[in-house]
């Protein structure tokens, strides 16, 4: 972990690896340098989280052995959810700000469908922001059951 950030010391993603915060369906897989867990904010039932599983704030901190991880990775988990959530479109895409700083590198892998969309009347670049407004979380008996789906589909 970097110098100062990690579980314990104010890094939520850091925090949810170690076991200090409560985490609806566990890690999904973890392999090598990266972490796979389901979202633990608004963004829907079988939204995922790729994570580095040591603190990382930016990718140009990757080292080869994790960004050679990363790629496939990205593939193979949006192929699951795919195949357990059967959405139109798997948006990818990385967030690191934290409180407007930036914080522990993490991709979000989110189905989108009719349902998303229609609920948050938004799309694309706007769709998250729209779900984060909403604050509509979902049950962590259903994230417990779709992670259960999706490690089968990972292993």
């Amino acid at each position: 972990m970097a110098e100062g950030a990690g579980a314990g010391d104010g890094c939520l993603a850091c925090d949810l690896t170690a076991g200090a915060v409560p985490l609806p369906g566990g890690n999904v897989p973890r392999s090598g340098s990266w972490v796979v867990e389901h979202c633990v904010g608004p963004l829907g039932p079988g939204t995922l989280v790729v994570k580095a599983a040591r603190h990382v704030v930016h990718v140009a901190e990757l080292t080869a052995r994790e960004s050679a991880e990363l790629g496939p990775l990205l593939q193979r988990v949006s192929a699951a959810v795919t195949t357990v959530v059967s959405p139109e479109q798997v948006y990818v895409c990385l967030w690191s700000h934290a409180g407007g700083v930036p914080g522990h590198l993490h991709f979000v892998v989110q189905p989108v469908g009719r349902r998303e969309l229609s609920r948050s009347g938004a799309f694309g670049p706007a769709l998250q922001p729209a779900m984060g407004e909403a604050g509509c979380f979902p049950e962590a008996t259903e994230v417990e059951r779709i992670c259960d789906r999706l490690r089968a589909v990972l292993d």
